[in-house]
């Protein structure tokens, strides 16, 4: 099934996504540098692109930068004075991402922050920095609810948020929620202020998937 998955992913790939070769040569810098070769999909990294595009969005946040291949298929999306912040907690990635964020020619757009998430979230909140039209939550899952819940108060009416990994096979059933996929969940369920839902995903990530939230 999963060699399926893989053609069928490819497909879309070729037909659909067609990144060009600056996607390219930036998942090879990754590989070369060592980087868990965990990045988003092709497709997956169209649909933010899109998403963005269709919300005429202007300020993005992402909460885990790696290699830089999912900020720059957002960055694509804004207008040259729009504004995306990505938050990395390891240095060493940080600066993979810059290099690969300037051969994508995004420098101006793309401002990583590195430290931890948690800490990134708070000082956005003491800048008061404006609020963020779409917020992308790809980092350590196990603080996913935390991120989700700081998220909130730097979003407006109409943010929207989206968060990866919310499935990881049938994680998303183990009732010991080691990877704190159901306090997720719980958290975004609890929250009266949104709405909500999550799609599984299959492909050359494997069986997966997203939450996509909006502010109300």
């Amino acid at each position: 099934m999963d060699k399926l998955w893989n053609k069928i992913d490819n497909y879309i790939e070729d037909s659909l996504v067609k990144p060009d070769d600056v996607f390219r040569t930036v998942l090879k810098n990754s590989h070369n540098a060592g980087l868990p070769e965990i990045n988003i999909s092709p497709a997956q990294g169209k649909m933010l692109y899109i998403i963005l595009k269709a919300i005429s969005a202007k300020n993005v946040l992402e909460i885990g930068t790696l290699g830089g291949y999912s900020s720059i298929w957002m960055a694509k999306a804004l207008p040259g004075n729009g504004e995306l912040i990505s938050l990395e907690i390891d240095p060493f990635h940080a600066e993979v991402a810059s290099k690969n964020i300037k051969l994508a020619n995004l420098s101006e757009i793309i401002k990583i922050r590195t430290g931890d998430a948690i800490s990134g979230l708070k000082k956005l909140g003491e800048e008061k920095h404006k609020p963020f039209d779409l917020i992308f939550i790809d980092a350590d899952k196990q603080n996913n609810a935390i991120y989700f819940n700081m998220a909130m108060k730097l979003s407006h009416t109409g943010t929207v948020i989206v968060i990866d990994n919310v499935v990881m096979g049938n994680s998303i059933l183990d009732s010991s929620d080691s990877l704190g996929i159901r306090k997720l969940f719980n958290a975004i369920a609890n929250t009266d202020t949104v709405e909500s839902t999550a799609i599984q995903t299959v492909g050359i990530k494997g069986h997966d998937g997203f939450a996509i939230i909006i502010v109300k």
